[in-house]
């Protein structure tokens, strides 16, 4: 496993996971699909907040369970606790620090039928 530091486009949110960085999903539901994000799920145990949890919002909709956080001055999604697995966090790849196109371009990345999913029982 390696570690990863990641962050807003600003640099108020910083956070931090340990992880081997060989997957990935995509998701086509309706907020993933308007940010575009390439994500990385791990455990909650693998995941920090180094600085700027106050400087995030919290945006949830439809069951409420999913907790998606932006930074409340760039705007950007860096991570999220996905209502698949509300005891993980599932990070934005595009905001880790040092992971640049080729790794991206080499990750297994899969698609996560989230529109299916995400309709209210």
């Amino acid at each position: 496993m390696r570690t990863y530091k990641g962050s807003c486009h600003c640099g108020k949110v910083v956070f931090e996971i340990e992880t081997d960085l060989d997957k990935a999903v995509t998701c086509n539901c309706s907020i993933c699909r308007r940010r575009n994000a390439v994500m990385h799920r791990v455990d909650a145990e693998h995941f920090r907040i180094i600085q700027g949890e106050d400087d995030l919002v919290l945006y949830q909709f439809n069951t409420a369970t999913a907790h998606h956080y932006f930074c409340g001055t760039c705007g950007v999604y860096p991570f999220h606790r996905p209502r698949a697995a509300p005891e993980a966090y599932t990070v934005n790849v595009f905001c880790l620090d040092g992971v640049g196109d080729e790794e991206i371009a080499a990750l297994t990345i899969g698609q996560f039928d989230g529109r299916a999913f995400s309709t209210v029982e």
